[in-house]
Formats: C-alpha cells, sequence, structure tokens
C-alpha cells in the first residue's frame, strides 16, 4: 500500500479520493477532515485503505471515512462503508475484532466540589472494582449456559441477574440486545474467553474515566439527557473483549479460506470478506450480533460495579446519587438499515468501524427522551483533555449514513508512544491538571498518552461543520483507570 490516493477538496470539510484514483474502485472514497487534521493524515495509509474499502462488490454511493482515520485492519479506523444486501458483502475487518467496542455515559447528582476531596478513595476503589489490563479477569464467571444467555440477551440478561437497572435499558442502542445472535455460531474457544471476563475493562484504548462537565452548547438538549456545568459524570470505554477477538479470527481465517477456494483476488487481503447472502456471510452475522451482546452486557456489569464504588465511598445507596446511565454508544458494528440513496430509501449493511451511529431527532431508534434533539453520540477525548456529548444531525443520513466519528483518533501507534513518553512525565503532566490515573502497567499509561492522539476539539470541529453532529456538551477528566 504505498501509494497514496489523491485528495480533491469539495468543502472546508470534505474531501474526495476520486472513483478512477484505485484500480477497481466502484465508488468515491470521502473523507471528512479540514486542513489542521489533514497534517496527520497524508501520506498515511489509511487513506489508501479508504480507497481499497471503495473497491468491494455492491459498495453503496461512497466509502466514507470520519476525522478521526487512522490505520486499521482492512477498513481504516473511521470507517463507514454500506452494502447491497443481495449483492454486497460483509467484512469483519469492516467491523473489527473488537465487536461492538462502544462508550457508555453515567451521570451522577454529585458536584466536582463534592468529589474531589474524594477522588483518590474514589479511583482507587474504581480500580478494584473493574478488573483492567491485557487478559484481564476476575469479573462475574460464567457457566457454559450462562454464557449461551449472555450471547443471546446482552444487558438484558445482566440486568436480569442483579447488574443493574431496568430502565438502564431503555438508554442503550438496540436497548443492549442486538436481534439475529446465534450462540451456536461462537467457537467453544471464544466462549471460554469471554466465561472469565464479563465486568472487566481491559487494555490498550479501554478506560473508565471519572469526569466533569465543564460547558454546555445545546442547552436543551443537555437539560434532556440530565447534564448540567459542574456535575460529575463517568464515562468508560471497552467492548467485547476475548470473545470478540476470537469471533473475528476465526471468521477472517474461514472467510480467507473461502477466497482461495473461489480464486478471488482483493486489493488488500485484510479485507476478507463473504456474500451478505451466503452461509459464511449470515453465520458471521449471527455470531457478530452474540459478540455485541456480550459487549453491552460487559459494559452493564461494569455499571453496577461502577456504582458499588461510589457508594462504598460515599456511604450512601447508589440511586441517591442518581448514578444513571444517559446513553450507550456502539462503534464497532454491522447493522441492517434504511438509508435513501439516488434510487429511493433502500435496506443496505451498514458496516460501522470506530465510527458510531448518528441518527437525527425524529427518528424511532432514538430514546423517546431524546427524540427532540437526536440520539447522543459519545466522544472520548484523551485523558488529559476533554470528551464531548454529540447529538445526531438530519444531513448526516445523506452525507454519512446517519454516522459519526467515535473518538479523537490515534496520532502515533501504541509503539511509537511507548518510544516517545516516560511514564514519569505523562503522569506527572496529568497530576498538575488535578488528574488521577490508576493503571495496570506503565505502558497502559505512555501508549494513551494525550500526545498520541489527535485533537479533540479539531475532530468535533469537523464532525460539526460536516453536518453529521452538533455539539451539546463538554467533559473534563478528573480521574481515569486505564488498562
Amino acid at each position: 500500500m504505498a501509494k497514496v490516493p489523491r485528495l480533491i477538496a469539495r468543502d472546508e470539510f470534505t474531501y474526495e479520493i476520486p472513483v478512477d484514483e484505485v484500480p477497481g474502485m466502484r465508488v468515491p472514497g470521502v473523507l471528512f477532515s479540514n486542513e489542521a487534521l489533514l497534517s496527520g493524515v497524508e501520506g498515511d495509509p489509511s487513506l489508501m485503505q479508504l480507497a481499497n474499502v471503495a473497491t468491494l462488490p455492491g459498495i453503496q454511493r461512497n466509502a466514507l471515512a470520519m476525522p478521526d482515520i487512522h490505520f486499521g485492519y482492512g477498513f481504516p479506523v473511521g470507517g463507514v462503508a454500506a452494502f447491497d444486501l443481495d449483492e454486497g458483502i460483509v467484512s469483519p475487518g469492516g467491523i473489527g475484532y473488537d465487536i461492538n467496542c462502544g462508550v457508555r455515559l453515567l451521570r451522577t447528582s454529585l458536584t466536582t466540589e463534592e468529589v474531589r476531596p474524594r477522588l483518590g478513595d474514589l479511583m482507587d476503589r474504581l480500580y478494584r472494582a473493574v478488573p483492567s489490563g491485557v487478559g484481564s479477569k476476575g469479573g462475574r464467571p460464567l457457566n457454559p449456559s450462562e454464557v449461551d444467555e449472555v450471547l443471546a440477551g446482552g444487558a438484558r440478561w445482566a440486568v436480569e441477574h442483579g447488574l443493574g437497572r431496568t430502565e438502564d435499558l431503555e438508554f442503550q442502542e438496540e436497548e443492549g440486545r442486538m436481534t439475529g445472535a446465534d450462540p451456536a455460531e461462537v467457537s467453544d474457544n471464544a466462549r471460554k474467553r469471554g466465561s472469565k471476563q464479563l465486568g472487566t475493562l481491559g487494555s490498550g484504548n479501554h478506560f473508565l474515566e471519572v469526569q466533569s462537565v465543564d460547558e454546555l452548547f445545546y442547552p436543551e438538549c443537555a437539560l434532556a439527557l440530565g447534564l448540567e456545568p459542574g456535575q460529575v459524570t463517568v464515562m468508560l470505554h471497552t467492548g467485547s473483549r476475548g470473545l470478540g477477538h476470537q469471533i473475528a479470527t476465526e471468521f477472517i481465517q474461514r472467510m480467507d479460506e473461502r477466497l482461495v477456494r473461489e480464486g478471488t483476488q482483493l486489493v488488500d487481503r485484510q479485507l476478507s470478506c463473504a456474500p451478505i447472502t451466503s452461509d459464511d456471510g449470515q453465520s458471521y452475522l449471527r455470531a457478530m450480533a452474540a459478540g455485541a451482546n456480550f459487549a453491552w452486557a460487559n459494559r452493564q456489569a461494569i455499571t453496577h460495579s461502577v456504582r458499588r464504588a461510589f457508594s462504598e465511598t460515599f456511604a450512601r445507596p447508589a440511586e441517591d446519587m442518581d448514578l444513571a446511565v444517559v446513553y450507550d454508544i456502539a462503534h464497532n458494528i454491522a447493522k441492517t438499515e434504511t438509508h435513501r440513496l439516488d434510487d429511493g430509501p433502500k435496506r443496505v449493511l451498514v458496516h460501522r468501524k470506530g465510527a458510531t451511529r448518528a441518527f437525527p431527532a425524529g427518528r424511532e431508534e432514538v430514546p423517546s427522551a431524546y427524540r427532540p434533539f437526536g440520539q447522543p453520540v459519545l466522544i472520548p477525548g484523551d485523558m488529559g483533555t476533554a470528551s464531548y456529548v454529540l447529538a445526531g444531525l438530519a444531513t448526516s443520513m445523506d452525507r454519512s449514513f446517519g454516522s459519526s466519528c467515535h473518538g479523537a483518533g490515534r496520532r502515533l501507534s501504541r509503539h511509537a508512544a511507548n518510544r516517545t513518553f516516560r511514564y514519569e512525565e505523562v503522569t506527572r503532566a496529568l497530576r498538575a491538571k488535578g488528574i488521577q490515573v490508576r493503571a495496570a502497567t506503565h505502558e497502559g499509561v505512555t501508549e494513551e498518552a494525550p500526545g498520541a492522539y489527535k485533537d479533540v476539539e479539531n475532530v468535533v470541529r469537523v464532525a460539526e461543520g460536516a453536518g453529521l453532529t452538533r455539539r451539546v456538551a463538554r467533559l473534563v477528566p478528573l480521574g481515569v483507570v486505564k488498562g
């Protein structure tokens, strides 16, 4: 992937890779960005990945990349593509290894002034309550029949087993359970990996962050979400853990073997795929839905642990401090949705990898309390700056299949970050800002250092300028648990 595709500016926030730029492209590639962010992506192999996605059978309208684009497996992270249900494909690389990696936001009735004196104790309790790190275990163990129940039931299973409140489900994408899941499509190896990881954070860019609401940009929407300045919130970011990774690994191998048997050549072997209508395609989608349900159950179990840690720290019932789910959003998933194309409404399979749904006001998929304002979109920054709550806009439906970015986006690879930053320097700089960090390893901090990420302010500015989302609230970190 040595060639760097040509980008043509279409407007201040939109750039296009022409359809004739790379042999085999069926549609243009479209990147949402601006001049400030382009300097970090021009020459990056993620642009070639975007062009390669445009060569896949059945792709509709454009291959898309969000402003947080960076290099991934097959699809770039920040990639979105929709495929015709009859002629199109499904590609595990277009969903990602961590199926339904996602973000959840909880609000509290506590103020920053109330929490700051006990922040150290709170962070210690959160670190103990939510296991983190590579291969982390110690959450809620599952026997084989319970694994099946989680794969089918998602967050609802967790709530029914005492790990949450019924009202939590209303404020999760798909209400925390994706239909079409079939536990029988999930291998024994994947089940074994998941059986000890429910309620665990994992490693990499996964985190648990105590935050403060810093600024409101859309007060009416913030009021509906229950957010106000000075209020403490909790954001968590994790997914389906080893179970989802195993599903992806096995189906990529299975699809690779299929392509070899059929003699099919792809411009990039990491785009391994199968027709949506094929047995392999349908099997993967059923397994993916099961992995997504595990991820929702995982975030639900972590929510229960967070509430317990707050209750122990402040010697009050969790309900007295609110700790309600504001929203839970997925950013590694494929869904069948209806979108308007040139020939009218059409059902398509939308791949979102490191990208989130951003449906506008009035859509029935948006919880009724938020429907007048649009779906909440949760954008973590890095642990030294800020995160954002956004709301989906109507223009996102035509521009990006109702999608937006999922975070700040990496500027440096994890290896490069570990070579560049030192643990003592990173933690010293964070302490100077009043941010407390708890981490399983030093590398878990250095590879996620603030300098390893793009400027979240710029990323959010592009998402808003491109008509994908509208800013609602800015959240700043007080304390972070890293894997």
